[in-house]
């Protein structure tokens, strides 16, 4: 079957950027996982992974963590899970 239609977004150019970097070591283009994506939704009738409204506590989490508030400070995550073993 010939690929001939077209889909045009607007994405954050950060989260773009990352997701290329990450393609690009599993050597996929853009294209090629947009089309993986859509393969999986038609295959599951429906978005491939569970999408979910935070409840109360975790959208608070959330609005936290972007704000910059109640953030565990560590020199690297082998010192930030040596203290959460402990």
């Amino acid at each position: 079957m010939a690929k001939t239609a077209v889909i045009q977004t607007r994405v954050d150019p950060e989260i773009k950027q990352h997701a290329q970097a990450i393609l690009k070591k599993l050597n996929i283009s853009m294209s090629e996982a947009i089309s993986i994506y859509l393969s999986q939704i038609t295959l599951h009738n429906g978005i491939p992974f569970e999408l979910k409204i935070p409840n109360d506590i975790t959208a608070k989490t959330l609005r936290d963590a972007d704000n910059g508030n109640e953030l565990h400070p560590a020199d690297s995550v082998d010192d930030l899970f040596k203290e959460l073993d402990n």
